[in-house]
C-alpha cells in the first residue's frame, strides 16, 4: 500500500521510476515475465524463491528540493534502490527518468556525463584518497572533469568552509575525525554542484554524538542548499529528523509512502505500525501536520511556526490555553490547534487530524 496523500508544495518531479526491478540470476526476458506476473496476482516479492528480487515493482517520484529517505531493515533493499536510480547497478526491468530523461537508454558516456555533472554521492565509506590534502580531496571532481587549477581550488576552499572544515585545507585523512572525514566527503560531493544528492548510509558508522551533528549540519546545508535528496538509512529516528517524505521497504517492495507525520498517523499495515513503536510522535509530527482552519475571531494569545514539533507546543496546551495560533509569512493567522484535537490524537483518535 502506497499513501496517495502528499504535501500541495512540491515541486516538479525530478527522479521517477517505475515498476522497477533487480532481479538476480535471471535474464531481462525472465525479469520482464516475473514483472508481468506480479502485476497479476499484485503479489511483488519473490523472497525466499529463487530467483530472488532485491527490488521488486518499485515505483515513485522524487521532487525537486525535497529530502526523500529511503528506509527498511537490512536487506530490504533501499540501497540496492538507490544504486538502481543512478545505474551503478542495472536494473533487470522497469523505467527511470531523470528530468524526463530516460537513463535506461542513455550510453555508457552519457551516464557518466550525467553523474560527473548532476549528480553527487556519498556512502558509508568516505572514500577519500589518503594521499591528497582536505583540498585536494574536495577538488578531485573538478579535477576529473578538467576544470583549470585556480577555479577548482576556490570551489574547494568554499565547499570546505560550508560544512565547517576551514583551515584544515592543508591536513590528510589520517589526520581528521571520522565525522571531519564524512564532512569531507560531502564537501567533494557539492563540489561539482549536483542537481541531485545521493546519500546511503553516510552517518552510520559515527559514534550517536557525531551522528547527531552531523544530521543537524546535513538539516543547514539543506536550508541554505535547497537539493533534491535521496537518502538511505536504517534508522527510524534518523529518517523521521529528516524526511520530507519516506518510502519504507521491506523484501524489495516499497510498503509505504508519506510524510513522517502521515506515516506515522497512519501506518499502511502491522508491520509499519511495529517498525515505527519506538518513533516519538510528539517530535515526529509538525503544527502544519495538525492544524486546522482559524473557527473564531479572537487570535490565540499564543502562536507557533507550521514546522514546530508538538513537543513544543504542547505545554501551552496543557497550561490553560484552548488553542494557539499557526503563523505564517508576515505573521499571518494561517490555522489553529486546540487542546481537545491533541487529547484525541494522543488517545489515538485519528479523526483528529485534519
Amino acid at each position: 500500500m502506497t499513501s496517495t496523500n502528499e504535501k500541495a508544495d512540491l515541486g516538479a518531479v525530478k527522479l521517477a521510476c517505475r515498476d522497477l526491478w533487480k532481479i538476480y540470476g535471471v535474464t531481462p526476458r525472465e525479469a520482464a515475465e516475473i514483472a508481468g506476473a506480479s502485476r497479476n496476482d499484485g503479489n511483488k516479492s519473490t523472497s525466499g524463491s529463487n530467483p530472488v528480487a532485491a527490488v521488486a515493482g518499485a515505483t515513485l517520484d522524487i521532487h525537486e528540493a525535497e529530502i526523500f529517505v529511503l528506509m527498511g531493515l537490512s536487506g530490504s533493499g533501499k540501497s540496492t534502490l538507490l544504486r538502481c536510480l543512478t545505474r551503478l547497478i542495472e536494473p533487470s526491468y522497469g523505467s527511470v527518468t531523470f528530468d524526463g530523461e530516460d537513463l535506461l537508454a542513455a550510453g555508457r558516456q552519457r551516464m557518466t556525463e550525467i553523474r560527473r555533472q548532476a549528480m553527487g554521492m556519498v556512502f558509508q565509506n568516505f572514500g577519500l584518497l589518503p594521499h591528497l590534502t582536505v583540498l585536494d580531496n574536495v577538488a578531485f571532481p573538478l579535477r576529473v572533469q578538467g576544470i583549470d587549477r585556480a577555479k577548482r581550488e576556490a570551489r574547494a576552499r568554499e565547499m570546505t568552509e560550508l560544512v565547517g572544515l576551514k583551515g584544515r585545507e592543508g591536513q590528510y585523512p589520517r589526520e581528521l575525525s571520522g565525522g571531519q572525514q564524512q564532512r569531507v566527503g560531502i564537501a567533494r560531493s557539492l563540489a561539482a554542484e549536483p542537481e541531485i544528492w545521493f546519500l546511503d548510509e553516510p552517518f552510520s558508522a559515527l559514534d550517536p554524538l557525531i551522528r547527531r551533528q552531523m544530521q543537524d549540519e546535513f538539516i543547514r546545508l539543506q536550508k541554505m542548499l535547497r537539493k533534491t535528496i535521496v537518502f538511505v538509512t536504517h534508522d527510524v529516528q534518523e529518517a523521521f529528523r529528516l524526511a520530507d517524505r519516506i518510502a519504507i521497504m521491506r523484501d524489495g517492495a516499497i510498503v509505504q509512502i508519506g510524510t513522517p507525520a502521515e506515516i506515522a498517523l497512519t501506518p499502511a499495515n502491522d508491520y509499519i505500525a511495529e517498525f515505527l513503536r519506538d518513533v516519538p510522535l510528539l517530535k515526529v509530527i509538525r503544527a502544519a501536520d495538525v492544524m486546522h482552519p482559524v473557527r473564531g475571531s479572537t487570535r490565540p494569545t499564543r502562536a507557533f511556526s507550521p514546522d514546530d514539533p508538538l513537543e513544543d507546543i504542547l505545554p501551552d496546551l496543557l497550561g490553560g490555553n484552548e488553542t494557539v495560533g499557526i503563523s505564517g509569512p508576515g505573521d499571518t493567522l494561517i490555522g489553529e490547534i486546540s487542546s481537545s484535537s491533541i487529547s484525541r490524537l494522543l488517545r489515538g483518535d485519528r479523526a483528529a487530524t485534519p
